[in-house]
């Protein structure tokens, strides 16, 4: 018991506990000082010792930074022999795989992966159904701006359809509808005539040659070989056309077995991988497996960078062996 006059011990011994050895890698936090004027290069580098999620997202952009320096080393002769068996695509000293939601699609972040797509700065893609449909319909007629409070019911009866705070009418829908129809046709066609075997990367790689448009992500990805793949294809209005066209025409077939030893190939055969996953769900667990491929085998083990997103609660953070982690 304290004397009088004097706090409790425990209680200044819980209180005024004295510190441990910060981690080695600890820095002060500090964000940017605006005094010196604007400069947006200064600014993100700050983004380091700024704590919170600007810290996330430097360490994010350090964990790229390395794939991209992966990504131009040289190889040598053997090297280059192996990563070339994965496929299309020339050999690289890093194969990045990129996976998104349809959500980035339905807003303006479509553009920057286009740009990337664009320029061949990702090796292979993952996304939904809606991350495939959105990109092309936007290819037809635009969508807009709206509010996250607009009543559903109200929007629908206008025949409106709301994204978050996007907003899509039912009429580019129907574009994409008379749009994707004759291609379907022309597949079946082409499947019974000439035994062409489809699978969701063929099928998105058939629509971006048909989109025929510089602003969409899939007609740069099958200009450039870089495979999309969407195992859940039907998952969306493209299931729909597909659902309706087969009253029509019965007898489409879509190989998800093929599309799946081409993503497990892609990171088998990798001299290194690198993850950028932007969302969770089907693109996070179908780029997370097939970079497990890499673990199968001692003679399969590659270094592996990853960049990741912060996963909902629902999801777990993935750590497998030998990976860097955000």
């Amino acid at each position: 018991m304290a004397a009088p006059g004097e706090a409790p011990g425990e209680a200044l011994r819980a209180v005024l506990r004295p510190s441990g050895a910060l981690p080695a890698e600890a820095l002060p936090v500090r964000g940017y000082d605006f005094s010196g004027g604007a400069d947006h290069a200064a600014l993100l580098r700050s983004f380091r010792t700024t704590g919170f999620q600007a810290t996330s997202f430097a360490q994010a952009v350090a964990e790229i930074e390395r794939m991209i320096a992966a990504k131009l080393e040289p190889l040598s002769a053997e090297q280059r022999d192996r990563a070339a068996m994965a496929g299309p695509r020339p050999p690289s000293g890093c194969t990045i795989f990129l996976g998104f939601t349809s959500n980035l699609v339905s807003s303006g972040v479509r553009e920057s992966i286009r740009y990337l797509v664009q320029h061949g700065m990702v090796d292979v893609l993952v996304t939904t159904a809606g991350g495939i449909e959105e990109d092309l319909i936007k290819c037809l007629a635009p969508t807009y701006i709206g509010d996250f409070s607009l009543r559903g019911r109200d929007l629908r009866e206008n025949g409106i359809n709301r994204i978050g705070n996007l907003l899509v009418p039912n009429d580019n829908y129907c574009k994409f509808e008379d749009w994707l129809m004759p291609i379907l046709e022309r597949m079946v066609d082409e499947q019974d005539t000439q035994g062409v075997r489809w699978t969701p990367s063929r099928m998105i790689a058939r629509l971006g040659k048909e989109i025929n448009n510089p602003e969409s992500i899939c007609y740069w990805a099958q200009k450039n070989n870089i495979p999309v793949l969407s195992p859940a294809l039907t998952d969306g209005s493209l299931g729909d056309m597909i659902f309706f066209h087969s009253y029509k025409r019965p007898g489409l077939v879509l190989d998800i077995v093929e599309d799946l030893r081409l993503i497990n190939t892609q990171a088998i055969f990798a001299h290194k991988t690198g993850m950028i996953i932007l969302g969770g769900g089907l693109v996070k667990h179908h780029i997370a497996n097939a970079n497990l491929m890499v673990y199968a085998d001692a003679s399969l083990v590659f270094p592996l960078l990853v960049a990741e997103t912060f996963a909902r609660s629902a999801d777990a953070f993935p750590v497998p062996a030998g990976t860097s982690e955000v």
